[in-house]
C-alpha cells in the first residue's frame, strides 16, 4: 500500500570523478553517526567499491540506486525501505553529477535526485580557479531545472582560499557554501585498475575517516549540512516486502573475501526472499564449503589479484569443482567466472591453475573490456532465464577469458553493439555481466527453487 514517509536525505555529488565523493561521504557519515543520526548509505549506479567504504564506515549495509537496473518508483521504494527509521540517508553521487549512460543524463546522479526528490550537496575543488568557480557552479546550478542542487562545499581549499571563494559563489548562484575540507595528507584512498582500493586493504581507514569527520566538524557547518537532509519532501511509495524471519530454506554458499567481494546488497536479498539462507564462505583461504550447502554464488573481484593464493588452496577449488559438476545450482559472475575457468593469469602474466569447472583461461588485456550497462536475452531456455526473456547487468573488467559463452546475447542501451555471453551448463550459470537479480523477479526464484531440489535430491 502506498504511503508518505519522511526519510531525511543528501546526496553528496561533484562536477567529475576524482572530487573526493567517497571520502567525504564517509566523513559525514561518521560525522551523523557520532551524533546519533543512526544514518544509512546509499550509492548512485553500479559501483561495488563504494559501497563497501560506506559499510565498512556503518558496519551496515549500503545499497545501489541504479535507474538503468530500475524505474523511478522502484528506486524511491528501495531508499524508503531501506532507510525508514534512520535520522539521515546519504547518497553518493556517480561520474559528474549530469553524467548519465549514452552521453545523456538518465540514470545519472542529477537523476537520481530528481526521481527521489534528495537535496544535492555539491563538492568542487578550486584547482587553480577563482571566480571562474563561481561560474563553474553556476552552469551546473541552470543546466536542469530543478537541479535539486542545495549547498556547496569545497574539498582540497585552505582557509584563505575558502574566504575569498564562498562570497562569491553565494553572489552569484545564490546557494550556501556550507564550509570547506582542506588537504590531508595520508587521508586519500588509493585507487587501481577497477576504481577504489577495498576498504580491506586501506591501512587505518577508521582512523583516517575519524580525521576527515573531525576536520568537517571544524571546517564544515553541519548543522546546516543536516538540516538541508531534514528539508528534503516525503516521499509517496510503497515500500519492499519484509525479509523472511529466519527462513529455513537452502543454503547458499556466497563467495566474499578479498578475491571475490562485489555484490549487489539488493541481490542477496531476492534470494533471501526467495527462501534462502546464506553462508559466506573465503575461497582464499576455507578448505572446504559451508556444510549443507546447496547452491553456490561466487561474485565478483579480484581473482586475478589472488590468483596463486587461489590456486594453492586446492582443497577449496576441488570442492568447487565436485560441487558444480555434481549439479549443484551456481551463479558465478564476472571474478567468480574466471575461478571456474582452467586457468587465471595473475597480473604479470603467469597462468595459475583454477577450479576446472570450465575449460577456458582467463588472461589479462591492456584496457577495459565491454565496460557499462547491458541487457541480456536469453538465446534458449535455462534453469534461470527462458528464451527471450531479460535481465539487466553491468560489466567491468580488465581481464578477458578464452570462452564466454553463447546462452544470453548482450546489447548495449544505446544500441548498435551486441554480443554473446554466459555459459550455462546444466544448473550452472556463469559469465562476466554482473547481473541485478531484481530486474527479473523470477531469476532468483527459480535459482532458489533449484537449490530447493538439489537439497530434497541429496537428502534421499
Amino acid at each position: 500500500m502506498r504511503e508518505r514517509y519522511s526519510i531525511p536525505r543528501l546526496m553528496v555529488a561533484a562536477p567529475s570523478s576524482g572530487s573526493g565523493k567517497t571520502t567525504l561521504t564517509c566523513g559525514l557519515l561518521r560525522a551523523a553517526r557520532r551524533r546519533g543520526l543512526a544514518p544509512c548509505a546509499f550509492k548512485c549506479g553500479p559501483d561495488y567499491i563504494d559501497p563497501m567504504f560506506h559499510r565498512s564506515v556503518l558496519g551496515v549495509p549500503s545499497r545501489n540506486l541504479d535507474l538503468f537496473f530500475s524505474s523511478e518508483e522502484e528506486v524511491r521504494s528501495r531508499l524508503v525501505s531501506a532507510a525508514r527509521g534512520s535520522g539521515l540517508a546519504v547518497l553518493e553521487g556517480v561520474m559528474g553529477f549530469y553524467d548519465g549512460q549514452g552521453n545523456t543524463d538518465r540514470a545519472s546522479s542529477w537523476h537520481l535526485a530528481q526521481a527521489t526528490r534528495t537535496p544535492v550537496l555539491l563538492t568542487v575543488r578550486p584547482q587553480g580557479t577563482a571566480l571562474t568557480l563561481a561560474a563553474l557552479v553556476k552552469g551546473m546550478q541552470t543546466f536542469r531545472t530543478p537541479s535539486q542542487i542545495a549547498g556547496v562545499l569545497l574539498n582540497g581549499c585552505t582557509q584563505r582560499l575558502a574566504g575569498l571563494l564562498a562570497p562569491a559563489i553565494q553572489g552569484e548562484t545564490g546557494l550556501p557554501v556550507l564550509g570547506y575540507l582542506p588537504q590531508l595528507p595520508g587521508c586519500s584512498i588509493p585507487s587501481r585498475h577497477l576504481g577504489l582500493f577495498t576498504p580491506d586493504e586501506v591501512a587505518d581507514l577508521s582512523a583516517k575517516v575519524d580525521r576527515v569527520a573531525d576536520q568537517l566538524a571544524e571546517t564544515a557547518d553541519l548543522d546546516r549540512i543536516f538540516a538541508l537532509a531534514r528539508s528534503a519532501p516525503e516521499l509517496e511509495t510503497e515500500p519492499l516486502p519484509p525479509l523472511p524471519d529466519g527462513p529455513d530454506g537452502p543454503l547458499v554458499a556466497v563467495a566474499r573475501d578479498e578475491a571475490f567481494c562485489f555484490y549487489y546488497e539488493d541481490n542477496l536479498d531476492e534470494l533471501r526472499r526467495a527462501g534462502a539462507r546464506l553462508a559466506f564462505f573465503r575461497p582464499t583461504r576455507d578448505r572446504a564449503l559451508p556444510e549443507g550447502t546447496c547452491g553456490l554464488y561466487l561474485g565478483g573481484g579480484y581473482p586475478e589479484l589472488h590468483a596463486r593464493v587461489l590456486s594453492e588452496n586446492r582443497s577449496m577449488g576441488e570442492a568447487v569443482r565436485r560441487a558444480v559438476l555434481d549439479g549443484m545450482p551456481t551463479l558465478a559472475e564476472c571474478g567468480g567466472f574466471l575461478y571456474l575457468q582452467s586457468t587465471l593469469e595473475d597480473g604479470e602474466g603467469t597462468p595459475w591453475p583454477m577450479a576446472g569447472v570450465l575449460d577456458g583461461a582467463g588472461f589479462k588485456t591492456s584496457r577495459l573490456q565491454r565496460f557499462g550497462y547491458v541487457t541480456l536475452t536469453a538465446q534458449k531456455d535455462s534453469p534461470y532465464l527462458k528464451q527471450g526473456e531479460t535481465v539487466a547487468a553491468h560489466e567491468f573488467h580488465r581481464w578477458d577469458c578464452t570462452q564466454n559463452g553463447e546462452l544470453c546475447r548482450a546489447r548495449r542501451p544505446s544500441g548498435g553493439e551486441d554480443w554473446n555471453c554466459m555459459v550455462g551448463q546444466g544448473d550452472l550459470l556463469a559469465g562476466f555481466p554482473h547481473l541485478y537479480f531484481p530486474s527479473n523477479p523470477q531469476f532468483a526464484v527459480r535459482f532458489v527453487a533449484a537449490c530447493r531440489q538439489y537439497q530434497e535430491r541429496n537428502a534421499l
